[in-house]
């Protein structure tokens, strides 16, 4: 497992290539680094010399019906080539059309039409990159009339499909299903628990009718007992804060992930002793009696 890591933001750059701090990995959008040149470039190959990353991206647009792009796929591979990154990840959703960005990740349709779209645009990728995936649940706040699928069905179903791996957002499952009135936990368990490759943890804006993935603020407490409770299903997995908007100073993310290690620690055991106990009786080594 890689460990437990943070979202390298701009506005902490000096303070950990000064600090080094106890950071297992770091993630990084993948678009802030494409240029060749520049100052995030010589970051990511200066941060790369201390620490494992992962890039995490916004443009493969999965969810569109449209041919991966196939520039963007070419720049990916020399980054992935230079920097090595563990894996690459990306969202499960659509982002554009005919050449034009949304700059915000969209949902999809849970049925059988787009499931075969999403497969096939993944194995494209994938054949592409010559790597495995991985891919994040969306927060979403509507459901398709077209939705025949529960979103935990699609992507086990993607994963049969395609052998591509699930970065588990435990916010935006918590998020979706209050939206949309679901039981949390529920969704949660009923998705694969071993083609869980990474989580990702966040704040969320709670507008009481709706909650809104924000990445503003502190992991909430409901969304804390959501990963524990992920953790006991999945067992130890690399785990990601993220923060992009009202970014404290990095020391207090370092008191967050701390709670991450602390959580998954406590679930780990707890899944240790939930196995214990559904074992099966050991065979007795005492001669049986007729």
């Amino acid at each position: 497992m890689l460990g437990f890591g943070i979202g390298l933001r701009s506005p902490h750059y000096d303070y950990v290539l000064e600090q080094l701090p106890a950071v297992d990995w770091f993630e990084l959008i993948t678009e802030n680094y494409l240029a060749p040149g520049g100052r995030p470039r010589a970051i990511l190959r200066q941060i790369r010399e201390h620490y494992p990353v992962v890039l995490h991206g916004l443009s493969f647009n999965i969810g569109s019906a449209e041919a991966p792009d196939a520039d963007y796929l070419k720049q990916l591979r020399q980054l992935i080539n230079e920097c090595q990154p563990a894996w690459v990840s990306d969202h499960l959703c659509w982002t554009g059309l005919h050449g034009r960005t949304s700059h915000d990740l969209l949902p999809i349709a849970y049925n059988q039409e787009t499931l075969a779209q999403v497969s096939s645009k993944v194995s494209q990728i994938q054949d592409t990159l010559q790597q495995t995936i991985v891919l994040e649940n969306p927060s979403v706040y509507l459901q398709f009339k077209s939705s025949d699928m529960s979103e935990a069905d699609f992507i086990n179903a993607l994963v049969a499909n395609t052998g591509c791996r699930i970065l588990l957002d435990v916010n935006n499952v918590y998020v979706s299903s209050f939206n949309l009135d679901l039981d949390p936990l529920a969704q949660l368990k009923a998705i694969r628990p071993d083609c869980v490759q990474q989580y990702h943890l966040a704040g969320h804006t709670h507008n009481v009718s709706h909650i809104i993935d924000t990445h503003d603020q502190a992991v909430s407490d409901d969304v804390w007992a959501l990963y524990q409770e992920a953790c006991v299903h999945t067992g130890a997995v690399a785990t990601l804060l993220e923060r992009d908007d009202h970014i404290p100073a990095f020391t207090e993310l370092m008191q967050e992930l701390d709670q991450a290690r602390q959580l998954q620690k406590n679930a780990l055991m707890e899944r240790s002793a939930l196995q214990e106990n559904a074992a099966p009786d050991q065979p007795s080594n005492h001669p049986q009696r007729a």
